[in-house]
């Protein structure tokens, strides 16, 4: 199953292949527990290198890739989703290095205390376990997942996109390279190794072998794995994120940080769908805008306020304020004040990420604090909702579910934790 040039070439019973995959990645799992920090960090400095040795054979295979999309007719966002180039081979590189650098979770001291009876008693990190990653078309996903999980002391099971087949299985190539040099096993790392949607169905019922699910994708697979999977999931339906520009926004802030937000990249989870703008600056602060994002390609939807401003915006629809377009595609509407703003984002929002633009700090605050979605933003591009930006090296996606983990997920969201309980035969009365 390693390395470039990978077909799909599985063959019969795929429940009989999964459940090899997934005892394969429950040992691996058992495995890890032996194998220090040190160790882990040189798996992943050793697949960073094999990345960068390798660049030309991941271009290569990814060309296949791009190829096999042009012929599919791909959205000009999901053909970026899956390009790779040498920028983005060596930005892996380095999100696998800073995983590196990172602290290990495994066996942190959350917290500690002795009781009267005089049993100490330490909350202890550890890893879930096995982690299974169901993703679309950006292939570097498979770099990212897989570091993370190992430095967490998890092991992986991939399942990619069928667009980014032979991307995806280059990289792996790649990572499986820095577990043999380090001494780890292979089997910390699996990818699906076929693209048969079937693999997809098991996976999501393997209680037995798999943890948690993460769905890395678009509405469709999102809503597939929270309706089916019988396994734990870490819920991200869609990116429908808002910027909203308060009436004591800076302007030119305001116009900086909005172009930024939709078109910097328009196929990411984190990329602005919808604009907010207070009806007091419509005419000063809007109109720039608006131009900037017609200039850069987007499509601008707007209300009849907006329209107003130039001829070129086309009219919103209802159904516009509740679609995450991951395209060059952005609905503006306009809203009189802060409550009317945080009123339509909990309305049509999917609690991912939001941002408000003002210099009105008590303004900022109560719409940070009006809002649940699992990152809120004042005076920053939505764009920079990443685990990367946020300093945790990599993330595994963007949860928007309320249990367990939010927002990036990040090695420490890839741990669990027990309870160690010392005593000297301490009896209970």
């Amino acid at each position: 199953m390693d390395g470039a040039g990978q077909e799909d070439t599985v063959g019969g019973d795929i429940g009989v292949v999964m459940d090899s995959v997934g005892r394969d990645a429950v040992a691996a799992s058992r495995a890890l527990a032996n194998f220090p920090t040190e160790t882990k960090n040189a798996g992943l400095l050793a697949a960073a290198a094999a990345l960068r040795v390798d660049a030309a054979t991941l271009i290569a295979q990814n060309n296949i890739d791009m190829d096999a999309g042009r012929a599919k007719g791909l959205t000009a966002a999901l053909m970026d989703r899956l390009e790779l180039n040498e920028d983005r081979i060596e930005g892996m590189a380095k999100g696998l290095e800073a995983v590196a650098g990172l602290k290990d979770p495994v066996g942190e001291i959350i917290a500690n205390w002795e009781q009267p009876s005089g049993l100490k008693i330490e909350r202890v990190r550890m890893p879930l376990g096995v982690i299974g990653v169901i993703y679309e078309s950006r292939p570097n996903v498979t770099a990212d997942a897989g570091a993370l999980c190992l430095k967490s002391g998890n092991a992986c099971i991939l399942r990619g996109g069928s667009e980014s087949f032979h991307s995806s299985h280059a990289i792996l190539a790649c990572l499986h390279k820095g577990l043999r040099e380090a001494g780890l096993p292979e089997a910390c790392i699996q990818m699906v190794p076929t693209t048969d949607r079937a693999a997809v169905g098991k996976m999501l019922t393997m209680t037995d072998h798999i943890d948690v699910i993460v769905p890395r994708g678009g509405q469709s697979l999102t809503e597939r794995v929270m309706r089916e999977s019988r396994v734990p999931t870490f819920q991200h339906l869609v990116g429908l994120c808002h910027t909203y520009i308060h009436k004591d926004a800076d302007a030119d802030k305001a116009r900086r940080v909005a172009l930024n937000a939709k078109m910097r990249r328009t196929g990411i989870c984190g990329a602005m769908e919808t604009l907010l703008v207070d009806r007091a600056i419509v005419g000063s602060v809007l109109p720039p805008i608006v131009g900037d994002l017609i200039a850069a390609g987007c499509e601008v939807r707007g209300d009849d306020s907006v329209r107003a401003i130039n001829s070129k915006v086309v009219a919103a629809m209802d159904i516009d304020w509740d679609t995450e377009y991951l395209d060059a595609i952005v609905s503006v509407k306009v809203v009189g004040d802060v409550d009317e703003a945080i009123a339509h984002i909990n309305t049509h929002g999917s609690e991912h990420t939001d941002a408000i633009i003002t210099e009105n700090a008590e303004v900022a605050e109560d719409f940070m604090n009006g809002l649940s979605s699992a990152i809120v933003m004042h005076n920053a591009s939505t764009q920079f909702a990443d685990g990367g930006e946020f300093g945790m090296g990599a993330e595994i996606g963007i949860a928007t579910g309320k249990m367990h983990a939010r927002g990036p997920v990040g090695v420490e969201q890839l741990t669990t934790f027990k309870y160690k309980v010392r005593g000297d035969g301490t009896t209970r009365a």
